[in-house]
């Protein structure tokens, strides 16, 4: 590999008051993360609220980055539902327009499904998506789709489809498997999602991370993602985050540092944090930082 992956926010989405997507907010936010060091986006992740965007959605926001001068080459596309087809379409929309990365995590519905299962349901979304099949980032985030990605399965669809995945995000936050992780699959780009384990993570052949917390620190989680610095701040405001449902708490820290409360709304079923919630964790923040300045 020539080069690092590096950092890529894990864009949060705002919302205006009628639960739209607020496009022309959530591209102001993107350039500032790029003008911020971070070396690309990664749209309709789970920070994104991915899971709760449909396709034409989807279409639009694509189109509009694209239209406000924000390169297909700088943008990684999550795509997070059950159905082989749905999955393929989503992935095509984003490859076909020049998208860097797909960020593909299995289907979550059906629990307790075998590894043979989960790699049948890859190989039918890479068949339909035949030639255009690229740059594929398997997504491991088992506390919220319940299906693990294991070391000896990602090996088996790195075998199967050498030019097609390429990458693995790992937000388990479960250091020996991410370790393992990185033993095994050193050929593969190596994401840490729990910004906890980064810096050594990258120390150990990482190549960056798709982060949320880069929506409000980015230059900070740049130094971890890129140069494997060890930031205790960081680390220690994750825990904070940990203690709220995440994604509304990333983005009452969006809010909280860019003093636009448009971020505060999230898309049912996810609920905004209490307005208690949301003080302490910038008080928190506050604390850690000492600055209200990404």
């Amino acid at each position: 590999m020539t080069q690092k992956f590096g950092l890529s926010v894990a864009l949060a989405t705002p919302f205006d008051g009628n639960g739209d997507i607020a496009i022309n907010v959530m591209i102001a936010q993107a350039r500032r993360c790029l003008d911020s060091g971070c070396s690309s986006v990664t749209l309709f992740g789970t920070t994104g609220e991915g899971s709760s965007i449909g396709s034409r959605e989807r279409e639009r926001v694509f189109a509009a980055f694209l239209d406000a001068g924000i390169a297909a080459k700088n943008i990684i596309v999550g795509v997070l539902v059950d159905a082989a087809e749905d999955a393929a379409m989503q992935a095509d929309l984003a490859l076909s327009k020049g998208a860097r990365n797909i960020l593909l995590a299995p289907p979550s519905y059906f629990k307790n499904v075998s590894d043979d299962g989960v790699f049948q349901w890859f190989s039918a979304v890479f068949a339909m998506l035949g030639d255009k099949a690229r740059d594929i980032i398997v997504y491991n985030l088992p506390s919220l789709t319940m299906v693990p990605l294991t070391v000896s399965l990602i090996g088996r669809l790195r075998t199967a489809f050498p030019k097609i995945v390429t990458g693995v995000k790992d937000s388990s936050g479960d250091w020996p498997y991410t370790e393992s992780l990185l033993k095994a699959h050193g050929d593969l780009i190596i994401l840490i999602g729990d910004e906890r384990h980064l810096a050594k993570g990258v120390r150990l052949g990482g190549q960056g991370a798709i982060s949320g917390m880069a929506n409000f620190v980015p230059r900070d989680v740049k130094l971890m993602a890129e140069e494997g610095k060890d930031d205790p701040r960081i680390e220690g405001f994750v825990a904070e985050l940990l203690k709220y449902s995440v994604v509304p708490a990333v983005k009452t820290m969006v809010a909280h540092v860019m003093s636009e409360e448009i971020w505060l709304a999230v898309r049912p079923p996810l609920a905004s944090l209490s307005g208690e919630g949301q003080a302490q964790l910038a008080l928190a923040f506050d604390r850690l930082f000492q600055s209200k300045a990404a």
